[in-house]
């Protein structure tokens, strides 16, 4: 047992264990309300404006919505695949996995300015100058952008988390397989692609069937 892993006040890894994961979940369901209460206003704005929203929908840019989607897929894989090589011992596996998701997750930001580059260009914010003229067209992109942006910091926060138990178990490997860390962590970036995976549809595929 790594004395280094098991923090006070629990006396057992397993014990710590079981209550890390419970206290995740507990965040991630106040998260669950969170963005929750943001896709009940965009169905019910979409139920307004039909059309409109259609007709925004179809100026989102497809490409760096469909990259994008693929990256953080792949992203979940490697981080699935390094959380398992941790539980099983196998620390140098780990130690590949972790670093593949965080910069899976950076491409994706990176990715994700370029495309709000293109969106500025096109003068798609909210407000004066903004293009399109179907009424609604305004409530979808400022749905766009508040979705995305704050998809786009939960990213940046698991991106953090996932660095963070490479540099943790730099100087002593089996950390990994004791420490909860590495399963509170996969849930987290794990609920960050479920969130994209429903923004993905809602923002880049309407109005292009």
């Amino acid at each position: 047992m790594n004395s280094d892993a098991l923090r006070d006040p629990w006396t057992s890894l397993e014990r710590q264990r079981e209550s890390a994961i419970f206290g995740m979940w507990l965040f991630l369901g106040t998260e669950v309300l969170f963005f929750g209460a943001m896709f009940a206003g965009y169905s019910v704005y979409r139920f307004l404006h039909p059309a409109a929203f259609l007709a925004a929908g179809r100026e989102t840019n497809i490409y760096f919505g469909s990259i994008n989607n693929f990256v953080l897929l792949t992203s979940s894989f490697a981080m699935a695949a390094g959380t398992l090589a941790a539980r099983e011992g196998l620390s140098r596996f780990a130690r590949i996995c972790f670093p593949v998701t965080a910069a899976l997750g950076t491409l994706f930001l990176i990715l994700k300015v370029f495309e709000y580059k293109d969106d500025l260009k096109k003068h798609l914010v909210p407000g004066p100058g903004f293009p399109l003229p179907q009424s609604g067209a305004e409530i979808f992109w400022t749905f766009y952008w508040i979705m995305t942006l704050i998809h786009a910091a939960h990213l940046l926060i698991g991106v953090g988390a996932v660095l963070r138990l490479q540099m943790a178990s730099r100087e002593d490997p089996e950390w990994l397989k004791d420490s909860p860390s590495a399963e509170v962590t996969a849930l987290y970036w794990h609920f960050v692609d479920v969130i994209w995976v429903v923004l993905f549809p809602l923002l880049y595929l309407p109005g292009r069937s």
